[in-house]
């Protein structure tokens, strides 16, 4: 049979540079020899062995593990792929599977296992007239925060005994059949994430209907994610935007002694309170382009705050257009920040506070745009928390090939850049003496960085397996 390149050839250019395209054997050469990296990592930590013991066996005993399955979705989203169906690119690429020592599971494979973690009798407690509701986790979705939590202590540093949890609600469009609609009018899901900011580690992730605001009891989602730190933390921190301004989350942090600061929800009575502050009292925090802002402490309790608890502190800020806009009239806002952290004078309260946006909106985008969380994968909405989840879990694993393998040059690296230079790269298969060789073309210095990281990562899988 005649070749495509052949064909062509004869009749007429292929395209526009000069040469053409013909199919190799497929099983002597790949186009993600750095991919491996990321599977590295997953059995550095271990997951593979949690995911084993904690995720439901399958119903029939045949075909891939619960835990390969993961191991393979997490691949997948790595490898920059948004759907199940994404798979197909991957085992198109048989060098890759010589190199990862197994097949990469169908997508229907994919989809069944994603499609196991929905459980609809945890809706049966659902009260008639609610309709924005928090369903409970099934013991599936369950399994795999254990497996997630499990990767965040064995990946995280030992030295870092301080932790700042970050936590936000993200709105992902989605026109699935039960889709909700969301505060801005967008049709699809809200789900909350908790992030260790100092290790850039997502620690929880609450999965929830668009319609469910973010201060519809944000304090479950907080528990989880201070329950879910490694034992070796021994100074709690929280940052939060105004969903997490909720009586029962401040009485809890307040009695926990974890140091916070959350933008305060801005009722008439502290308005009032903000406007009645002397002009001689604001102090000058910094001057936009088009705005003054000032800062000042002020006296305010909110009305459902225990007169005998220790007291909340509240910082105003005073937004001051420098100029009018032609036609817009703008006046002063306010805002405030509620804090019981006593230590800090109101101008670095308000920037630690502020840094929460650095770390959440961040892992938000990655979550959505780098990896595969803005598409989600069913109509069954515990199909799509799972797939939330293992999103999240990618983000961890890539967190801690970054931080504990790779060169320092790598650390803030985003997932599009970890492709374009590691995880894309053609690699020529070859066995010698019963040794696989991958041939990359490469210059010394990355090459000598990717061994230097699986020879870190081998030590690590080597130091967990003599405990």
């Amino acid at each position: 049979m005649k070749s495509l390149g052949g064909r062509l050839r004869r009749r007429g250019r292929q395209g526009i540079l000069p040469f053409v395209l013909k199919q190799a054997k497929r099983v002597a050469v790949t186009a993600r020899a750095g991919l491996p990296l990321v599977v590295e990592t997953i059995r550095a930590l271990g997951v593979d062995e949690v995911a084993g013991a904690t995720l439901a066996p399958p119903k029939r005993q045949r075909g891939f593990t619960p835990a390969h399955k993961r191991e393979a979705l997490v691949t997948l989203l790595a490898a920059g792929g948004e759907r199940g169906e994404d798979v197909r690119v991957l085992a198109e690429d048989k060098g890759l599977e010589q190199l990862l020592g197994a097949p990469f599971p169908s997508p229907d494979a994919l989809l069944d296992f994603v499609g196991q973690f929905h459980d609809p009798t945890c809706w049966e407690k659902r009260p008639p007239e609610k309709k924005a509701w928090v369903a409970p986790e099934s013991a599936g979705l369950r399994a795999l925060e254990a497996v997630n939590r499990a990767l965040v202590a064995r990946g995280a540093e030992r030295s870092v005994t301080q932790a700042t949890i970050d936590h936000d609600g993200t709105i992902i469009e989605a026109h699935k059949r039960d889709a909700t609609i969301a505060y801005e009018g967008t049709r699809g899901f809200q789900p909350l994430v908790a992030v260790w900011a100092e290790q850039q580690l997502v620690v929880a992730d609450e999965f929830r209907d668009g319609n469910v605001a973010g201060g519809e009891d944000p304090l479950s989602s907080v528990q989880r994610a201070f329950a879910n730190l490694p034992p070796w933390v021994v100074e709690r921190r929280f940052r939060a935007d105004s969903a997490a301004s909720y009586t029962p989350l401040l009485k809890y942090l307040v009695r926990e002694q974890i140091g916070f600061a959350i933008s305060a929800d801005m009722t008439r009575e502290l308005r009032a309170c903000c406007t009645a502050v002397a002009n001689q009292r604001w102090a000058l925090l910094e001057t936009r382009e088009r705005e003054q802002v000032d800062v000042a402490e002020v006296e305010f309790t909110p009305g459902d705050w225990p007169r005998a608890a220790w007291p909340l502190r509240y910082i105003a800020l005073r937004f001051t257009p420098r100029q009018q806009e032609l036609l817009e009239s703008r006046g002063v806002t306010y805002h405030a920040v509620v804090s019981n952290r006593d230590e800090l004078d109101a101008a670095h309260l308000v920037r630690w506070h502020r840094e929460k946006a650095g770390t959440i909106e961040h892992v938000h985008r990655v979550l959505k745009d780098e990896l595969g969380a803005g598409i989600l994968p069913s109509a069954r909405f515990g199909a799509n928390a799972a797939w939330f989840r293992l999103n999240a879990l990618t983000f961890n694993v890539l967190t801690v090939l970054k931080r504990r393998a790779l060169p320092e040059r790598f650390r803030d690296a985003r997932p599009k850049r970890l492709r374009y230079e590691l995880f894309t790269l053609g690699g020529e298969l070859a066995l010698h003496q019963r040794q696989l060789a991958v041939r990359v073309p490469v210059g010394d210095q990355r090459l000598q960085e990717i061994v230097a990281a699986r020879q870190r990562l081998l030590a690590m899988y080597d130091a967990r397996r003599r405990v």
